[in-house]
């Protein structure tokens, strides 16, 4: 099976050549940086070989939630090495922005044999953590024959990938064998590992880290100042992390909701930044006055219906200045993002049925009260009214969202505990 795998991945090469080409044409950043791809080490990385920790978080989420697992390691280890791989260029963007120059940074290269263990040599890591569950057979392996230890950490393995990994056995047990510890979110996850073949003495319960959130002082004062931009006498509300396929429902939410609150004001983030061009002409298309995050306006207009954010890593700041939060990937059997953002900023939060991503997060977060699962567009629609004309509503579902978070805090220094332990282990 891994010989198969392998012969695969090299006749795919061409194919994922012509994808990088394609996506160049929403995000140009996929043009730049190909040898990166196939395991080629830029010559400012590899001189800071070897690396106390590669860390790999494959996009914007990963790289958010990665971060402050980085910053706790760095505490206990500030002269530490440290290597952080993305697969996208938003990815990138998350690591350049949140940990600057704390860290060395390139792509994670495709999951083949010999670039794969092209890179492990060039970097030569002691400890590799990897974010949730990106199974890649090559890296694992490659990893396991230069020595370093190996841990997944912030596990979560949805019905959907369990099935999709069940469906090879032999190759995903062989492959799982060889990794050091999992930190995984819940009891659902430990399940699935077991039945995958990994030993329990393996699998840790950690929670999620993405319940460790901390909410700076500087981002409320931020908030402040841009809820009297956007309008301190106007409800607002934020879709967050929207995808393809939910905005047009989610317009056409505004515009019913709009004549029963006519100072509504909606806060559209779309997921992805090579989105943000066209999701403004989409809006425009549909009658709506629609303002730029980027455009600078200091103060908008009572006239205007939607605020595009248009940046990135300011969606925190914009839950924080909104009165009801929908997050997105949710409507759409895309399996959800990230709810416990607006959570801990007492943000009462709504989101649709497809959450198998999530799906322990958004269990607990109907069953403490602190948000609602809304079945399609039409239930969005109501549950939005009666959030938006009930005050009170709002400032208890806030609260249970904050006291929900608290609860479940403490899994980013389980995850550094396991972290260091092993580390310890390769002195």
């Amino acid at each position: 099976m891994i010989w198969l795998y392998r012969i695969l991945l090299n006749l795919a090469i061409p194919f994922g050549l012509v994808g990088l080409f394609v996506r160049g044409f929403k995000n140009k950043q996929y043009w730049s940086r190909w040898t990166e791809r196939f395991g080629f080490v830029p010559r400012g990385v590899s001189l800071k070989a070897p690396y106390d920790l590669w860390l790999h978080a494959v996009s914007v989420g990963e790289a958010r939630a990665a971060a402050p697992l980085v910053k706790r390691f760095l505490m206990d280890n500030p002269n530490a090495n440290i290597l952080v791989t993305t697969t996208t260029p938003t990815g990138s963007a998350m690591v350049s922005m949140m940990l600057k120059d704390t860290v060395a940074h390139c792509y994670f290269p495709y999951d083949l044999a010999w670039a794969m263990t092209r890179f492990v040599s060039k970097i030569n890591p002691k400890t590799v953590l990897v974010m949730e569950t990106e199974i890649w057979p090559n890296m694992i392996e490659a990893v396991h024959k230069s020595g370093a230890k190996l841990m997944y950490t912030n596990v979560r393995l949805s019905e959907r990938s369990y099935l999709s990994y069940a469906k090879f056995p032999t190759l995903v047990k062989r492959t799982l064998s060889m990794v050091d510890q999992f930190a995984v979110q819940g009891a659902l996850d430990r399940q699935h590992l077991e039945l995958l073949g990994v030993a329990t003495d393996k699998i840790s319960e950690t929670g999620s880290i993405k319940f460790d959130v901390t909410i700076a002082p500087s981002l409320l004062e931020s908030a402040e100042v841009l809820r009297r931009q956007l309008g301190q006498d106007r409800l607002i509300w934020i879709a967050g992390s929207t995808r393809e396929g939910e905005e047009g429902k989610i317009l056409s939410v505004y515009k019913a909701l709009k004549t029963r609150f006519p100072s509504l004001l909606l806060v559209l983030v779309p997921r992805h930044p090579e989105r943000f061009d066209y999701m403004a002409r989409k809006i425009q298309r549909r009658d709506l006055i629609c303002v730029r995050r980027t455009d600078n306006v200091p103060e908008l207009g009572s006239d205007v219906d939607v605020y595009l954010g248009d940046t990135m890593g300011e969606l925190s700041l914009m839950y924080a200045s909104s009165d009801v939060a929908f997050v997105g990937g949710s409507l759409e059997p895309l399996g959800g993002q990230n709810i416990l953002e607006p959570c801990a900023l007492g943000v009462p939060v709504v989101f649709g049925p497809h959450m198998f991503n999530f799906a322990d997060i958004s269990r607990w977060t109907i069953k403490e009260g602190a948000g609602k699962m809304v079945a399609d567009e039409a239930e969005l629609q109501q549950v939005l009214a009666e959030l938006l004309s009930n005050p009170s509503l709002r400032d208890d579902m806030g609260t249970r969202g904050v006291t929900f978070i608290d609860a479940h805090r403490g899994a980013l220094e389980k995850n550094h505990t396991l972290i260091q332990a092993l580390a310890c282990a390769m002195d």
